[in-house]
C-alpha cells in the first residue's frame, strides 16, 4: 500500500549520534549498515537523494569550546568528524548497491571530493547519493545550517530531519509521558515557541525559502521511506497551516 512520494528530490540530515548504534562512541559498522539500507530503499522510490551528516559521536565543536578550547578550532575538529562519518556512510552505500560520492566544504581531494554546486547537481541528476560534509566549512555554523543551506543549493523539495524521537514535541516524550507531538508547526511557531528542533538560522533560512522541514525518526528500520510514502510518523514545518 505504499502511496506515491511527495516529493521529487530531499535531503536528509543524520546526526552523528545515529552511526553510535550500541557504542558510546565513534561508528558501529552494523548501524550504519542499517541507515544505508533505509537510504537506498528511498533511492528505490525513484527519489534524488542528498545526505548531510553531523559529527557529534566523534567530536562536538561547541562542547570543546565549553571545555576552554577557541571555538573555530573546536568547529573545524567537528567538521572533519562529519568528513570521517560521511566516508563510513558512503563505504555502506556503495556495498549496498548506491552510487555515491562525498563532497566536502573543506577540500581534501585525496579523501573526497571538494564541494562544487554545480557537479553536485549533476550526481543527483545521474542518480548518485551525495553526502555533504564538513558543514559549511565556516566555524559557527551547525550541520542543522549546512543542511538547509545545502537543501536549497540542490533545489530539494523537502530538508528531512533525523532525530530521536518520530516529530517535535510539545516536551521530552522520555521524560514527559503526556507530551504531544505536533503534526504540523509553522516556522514561526518553531521559533517563538523555542521548540529545540534545530537551531534558529536553520529554521529561518528554511522559513525564507520556503523549504518545508520534516522531522521523523530513524531509529525504525523503513521509517524514512514509510515518511516518504505517507504512512510513517513525523511532523511537517512549513509556512501556514494548511499541511496539518
Amino acid at each position: 500500500m505504499t502511496a506515491a512520494p511527495h516529493y521529487r528530490r530531499v535531503l536528509v540530515k543524520i546526526s552523528g549520534e545515529a552511526l553510535l548504534g550500541e557504542r558510546s562512541y565513534g561508528v558501529d559498522p552494523s548501524q550504519v549498515e542499517r541507515i544505508a539500507a533505509d537510504i537506498v530503499a528511498v533511492q528505490k522510490l525513484g527519489i534524488e537523494l542528498a545526505l548531510v551528516i553531523g559529527g557529534g559521536n566523534i567530536f562536538r565543536g561547541v562542547a570543546g569550546a565549553a571545555q576552554g578550547m577557541e571555538r573555530a578550532t573546536a568547529d573545524y575538529m567537528g567538521m572533519l568528524a562529519t568528513v570521517i562519518n560521511a566516508l563510513a556512510l558512503e563505504n555502506a552505500l556503495e556495498r549496498a548497491g548506491a552510487d555515491t560520492r562525498v563532497q566536502s566544504a573543506i577540500p581534501m581531494p585525496t579523501v573526497c571530493e571538494p564541494y562544487v554546486r554545480p557537479r553536485a547537481v549533476s550526481h543527483i541528476q545521474k542518480g548518485r547519493i551525495v553526502i555533504f560534509a564538513a558543514g559549511t566549512g565556516n566555524p559557527f555554523f551547525t550541520t542543522d545550517t549546512a543542511a538547509a543551506l545545502r537543501a536549497v543549493e540542490m533545489g530539494c523539495d523537502a530538508f528531512f530531519k533525523a532525530t530521536q524521537v518520530d516529530g517535535v514535541y510539545s516536551a521530552d516524550p522520555k521524560t514527559t509521558p503526556d507530551a504531544v507531538r505536533y503534526e504540523h508547526l509553522t516556522y514561526t511557531e518553531v521559533l517563538t515557541r523555542n521548540l529545540k528542533v534545530m537551531d534558529a538560522t536553520a529554521i529561518s533560512l528554511a522559513r525564507e525559502q520556503g523549504l518545508p522541514v520534516v522531522v521523523f525518526s530513524l531509529h525504525e528500520p523503513g521509517g524514512l521511506a514509510a515518511v516518504l510514502a505517507g504512512t510513517g510518523k513525523h511532523t511537517l514545518i512549513t509556512e501556514g497551516d494548511d499541511h496539518g
